[in-house]
């Protein structure tokens, strides 16, 4: 016997009703639809069998089965998920756990020798050849086909790993003129094309250096497909821009992107991605109200979808959230369990599912209670999964007012060509420049203070060797990515082994070897020792002697440069 229950269809064998030998979290999943087959063969015949709409394959012909026994054999041998493993889940109703997500998983390519084995179109893999991309990192590998198959991803790997192209390739495939053919219909056919991507980074350093990795694979002739809206620059030159161009893609810091959506100039209801980059920093209080406005209003649609094929396509059409951070703390596991649908947990060689690690409750953009005992033992856990793993650290103590003399013996002792310095206030930064200069050391300061054009121009001459020595502050080198960057010096010293891991990321990119020095005063070595004790690495005691570096424990024997 069938019977047709609004949209849904109820497959019944059997004399007896089913109905009320379901369980109530079954009977509540099938009235809200998110199970549309449900399947009894009476008490003698194996448990329920559900099926949620992503498992099509099995049940695609059951309008054609015959109700002999061969044919129920097939039909209860389907996708069957004990009651104990069926759970409710908010507003989503019922899903099969772990059945869909462990068979993709399975499949995901952790080790592909080339891009093409990811599942990228032909445009985009000739652009990448051209760029001289040629093999997919680890974390790449994982990330890339799993948000293809239309996953929420938290992807988490170190510092400099290549975690910006694990989501800007799975996005160009779908969006834009190097995209799939099926994924551009809307443009072909002539009609107004919509804001499909948003990628929110907390610096206007990260926001540049992920608009550059756009163009460089977009190329000159489809720069307008992507738009920066960070602070600093000018924002009606950025409203006009939005107007005329009617970008695909936005990459933009929280304040500006908020305030141009409240001002009615930013429509992204209808946006397929958001990417939250540097996410551990997106979840501070300064970005608080934000990030409330960005995620209220990017990929939420006004309406209810339409029933029928239409609600399919719109639902599919829904919001793809993607978090990425060189770190996991709790905070980002709860954003992440609140803000996506059934989010994957994505590092290098491993893919699971983010209910699988042990966080609960609503994330809140919210002040930094005081850190529980469980927090502290989470934070040099985080700091060490985001160091890169070919770096080599050292200390050096001095006085207060050798520092800087210091730093310049260190950058000749290793023979370092691109070195990034850390020092903690605004106000120092151009101090040490001058007195970097004074010694014939080629320096310039970086901070938030500075506008567009002039911090555009000194990275570009970092990056083309013109600077050799670029100091900043943490929150201005966030996201900076310069792969040559062979030293890390901090002049004062971090405030954990967070801040020290995402310092030291700036070096050893991409499996480069790097350097890390901390110079410190004899009162503060305690803090070096306790940052070592945390990561659970050597910090090494060195001084700077006749031009080499030289490690105090080792009778003095002189490391090699860094030639």
């Amino acid at each position: 016997m069938s019977a047709l229950i609004s949209t849904r269809l109820l497959l019944l064998f059997g004399e007896s009703s089913p109905l009320k030998k379901l369980s109530r979290v079954s009977r509540t999943a099938l009235c809200r639809g998110s199970v549309r087959f449900l399947t009894y063969a009476g008490q003698d015949q194996g448990p329920l069998t559900l099926a949620s709409p992503g498992f099509k394959s099995e049940f695609e012909r059951t309008d054609k089965i015959k109700t002999n026994k061969h044919e129920k054999a097939k039909l209860n041998s389907a996708v069957e998920v004990p009651k104990s493993k069926v759970k409710a889940v908010g507003r989503n109703g019922t899903r099969a756990v772990g059945v869909k997500k462990s068979l993709e998983i399975e499949s995901a390519p952790f080790a592909a020798k080339s891009f093409s084995e990811l599942g990228i179109p032909p445009l985009l893999l000739e652009r990448l050849e051209n760029e001289g991309f040629k093999v997919p990192t680890e974390v790449q590998s994982a990330a890339i086909p799993t948000i293809l198959k239309n996953h929420d991803v938290v992807i988490q790997s170190y510092t400099g790993s290549g975690k910006t192209l694990a989501y800007l390739l799975p996005i160009l495939s779908e969006v834009g003129p190097l995209a799939n053919k099926s994924s551009n219909g809307d443009e072909v056919s002539g009609k107004k094309s919509e804001i499909e991507a948003v990628i929110v980074a907390p610096s206007r350093e990260l926001g540049m250096q992920i608009v550059r990795e756009f163009e460089k694979l977009l190329g000159p002739a489809n720069k307008k497909v992507v738009q920066q809206l960070v602070g600093g620059a000018n924002r009606s030159r950025q409203e006009e821009a939005l107007k005329k161009n009617k970008p695909a893609i936005i990459v933009g810091t929280p304040g500006r992107i908020a305030d141009i959506s409240a001002a009615g100039k930013l429509h992204t209801h209808g946006c397929r991605y958001l990417v939250l980059d540097e996410v551990d920093e997106l979840l501070s209080f300064n970005f608080r109200e934000d990030m409330h406005r960005i995620l209220d209003h990017v990929g939420r649609r006004s309406s209810a979808d339409p029933p029928g094929p239409k609600g399919l396509l719109a639902r599919k059409a829904g919001r793809q959230t993607i978090l990425v951070s060189a770190t996991v703390p709790f905070s980002v596991i709860r954003a992440a369990r609140s803000w996506g649908s059934d989010p994957l947990l994505v590092q290098a060689k491993k893919v699971i599912p983010l209910e699988s690690l042990p966080a609960s409750g609503p994330v809140n953009l919210s002040r930094p209670k005081s850190s529980s005992s469980s927090n502290q033992n989470l934070q040099p856990q985080a700091a060490i999964q985001s160091l890169p793993p070919a770096l080599k650290h050292y200390y050096c103590v001095t006085r207060l007012q050798h520092k800087v003399d210091t730093l310049r013996r260190c950058v000749h002792a290793l023979d370092a060509k691109s070195v990034i310095a850390f020092m903690n206030h605004s106000k120092q930064l151009k101090d040490a420049v001058f007195k970097l200069e004074a010694r014939g050391i080629k320096a310039a300061e970086l901070h938030g203070d500075l506008g567009k054009l002039a911090r555009s121009t000194i990275l570009k001459k970092f990056k083309n060797g013109e600077v050799r020595v670029l100091v900043t502050n943490e929150l201005s080198a966030r996201g900076l990515d310069v792969p040559e960057c062979d030293l890390v010096v901090n002049l004062d010293l971090p405030t954990d082994s967070i801040h020290y891991a995402h310092r030291a990321g700036r070096t050893g990119r991409l499996g480069r070897k790097g350097t890390v020095v901390t110079i410190c005063e004899a009162p503060e070595m305690f803090i070096v020792k306790k940052v070592q004790k945390q990561l659970g690495m050597p910090i090494l005691a060195c001084e700077f002697i006749e031009g080499k570096l030289v490690h105090m424990e080792e009778e003095k024997e002189p490391l090699e440069s860094l030639k």
